[in-house]
């Protein structure tokens, strides 16, 4: 298949190039400047545009079989109110463009694959959550319900649409490691407030096989949680952290100095979610790293 990838330099969107090509997909990165872009690869190419905004490039998405659109200004910082407005419309802006330039009634099957998160679910507590479960009311909820009803606006040129929940990518060379990895190494890691809040997760490999798999299941579509099935308590994790770097992990942030910090994303860090992969599950996905040591150690236990 050929596919257009918006976000496909960034962290998740290396990965996930790298795996589809490998599997003998083509693929498109969509990059605002060519200068930036790496040598050619085989399967790879580029193709200059801003997509939060209008331009030549909506046009070549008829030229493609699929779209994987993973644009976002990061949530990673403290957000003000103009960091708030990057956050939405790098979103909702982008995936607005990209369904503007889908053929209606394409000839061929189409997919669109929209990038969300589990966020949308607001917080919940303990509560399990699945792809049926409503939406939250705090800001990325309501961003994430957006975002998500744009994308799903192709269905009405005919385009099959997968929106992809994805819980906090754990990888290598980005991510919420990168920032966390620092504290642990200098002997200050911990749990984060009370440490009981539910972590979402991911490991990047598995992320790029749930794609993957996803482009062959065409009978697939709509909300798909793109998390491990088993989503584990922040201190858990903080205790899989240090066992991975061989540090302490009990000097815990208070939640006052994280809200302080952080502003009204460190609710986002003291609350989260408890979040499922469902219809993964039901589909028989198999996830390779589905257990939170194990996916630390493969990271960073060396």
């Amino acid at each position: 298949m050929k596919i257009l990838i918006t976000g496909g330099t960034g962290f998740v969107g290396t990965e996930l190039t790298s795996r589809l090509t490998r599997e003998g997909h083509e693929i498109t990165i969509l990059t605002r400047s060519l200068k930036g872009a790496k040598g050619s690869s085989p399967g790879i190419s580029y193709l200059e545009g801003d997509p939060t905004k209008k331009g030549p490039w909506q046009e070549a998405i008829k030229d493609h079989d699929a779209v994987i659109n993973l644009a976002g200004a990061s949530i990673f910082s403290k957000w003000t109110e103009e960091h708030k407005k990057a956050i939405r419309e790098s979103r909702v802006n982008t995936t607005r463009h990209i369904v503007e330039g889908i053929p209606s009634r394409p000839e061929r099957p189409f997919t669109l694959f929209s990038a969300s998160a589990v966020g949308y679910y607001g917080f919940c507590g303990d509560v399990e959550l699945v792809e049926d479960s409503p939406p939250g009311n705090d800001f990325l909820a309501r961003i994430a319900k957006e975002w998500e009803g744009e994308a799903l606006k192709a269905k009405d040129k005919g385009a099959r649409v997968v929106i992809t929940r994805f819980g906090i990518v754990m990888g290598e060379k980005g991510g919420a490691l990168s920032r966390i990895i620092p504290l642990f190494k200098k002997y200050i890691g911990g749990p984060i407030g009370s440490g009981k809040q539910w972590f979402s997760w991911v490991h990047i490999k598995d992320l790029a096989e749930a794609f993957a798999f996803l482009l062959k299941h065409q009978e697939l579509s709509g909300p798909v949680n793109v998390c491990s099935p088993n989503p584990v308590r922040n201190k858990d994790l903080a205790k899989g952290l240090g066992k991975a770097l061989h540090r302490p992990s009990f000097f815990p942030a208070p939640g006052f100095m994280v809200k302080w910090a952080l502003g009204e994303f460190g609710s986002v860090i003291l609350e989260g979610q408890r979040v499922i992969p469902r219809r993964l599950l039901e589909s028989d996905f198999v996830f390779q790293y589905p257990d939170i040591d194990k996916t630390l150690q493969s990271i960073v236990g060396r």
